[in-house]
């Protein structure tokens, strides 16, 4: 077991197919660039969230004003907490899990961007959490794995 796995001991994961794909074509992950890839999973994690959840988008591809390469992919509302997200996505069979790529550096600069996030807030929310979307896109319907409460403000 890997040491972040260790650390994340409680976490919580909801594993499924979901058929979230709005009447639209499924992607085919095989010729997509990462950046397209990428927005491709971040449009199917929002949509699970909304649909499959019932979480509240608030923001989609949050850039710090202030720092450009800080980002969060979605800021969310959900039974009143602030929920920020990481959304990874993966072709089917890729080496590393999307969960396991959001390593010590990423979490650091996420939490750069969550401080940056909150400090420009007139009002702080009273509670808030980070999440990891992890999209497997394949030849049938994106596999997602929802990580909820993810370490990332403890590190």
């Amino acid at each position: 077991m890997t040491k972040n796995a260790q650390k994340d001991n409680g976490l919580q994961s909801q594993i499924g197919r979901t058929g979230c794909s709005g009447g639209r074509s499924q992607p085919n992950p095989e010729n997509e660039s990462p950046v397209i890839l990428g927005a491709q999973g971040e449009a199917i994690a929002e949509e699970y969230l909304r649909r499959k959840r019932g979480f509240n988008i608030l923001l989609r591809n949050w850039h710090n004003p202030y720092d450009r390469r800080e980002e969060i992919d979605l800021v969310a509302l959900h039974a009143s907490a602030i929920v920020f997200v990481e959304v990874k996505t993966r072709r089917a069979g890729g080496l590393v899990p999307g969960y396991f790529a959001v390593g010590r550096r990423k979490r650091k600069a996420l939490g750069r961007a969550v401080r940056a996030f909150l400090g420009l807030q007139s009002h702080s929310p009273r509670t808030y959490r980070f999440d990891v979307i992890e999209v497997e896109l394949g030849a049938g319907p994106p596999t997602i794995r929802h990580f909820e409460n993810v370490g990332l403000f403890f590190r």
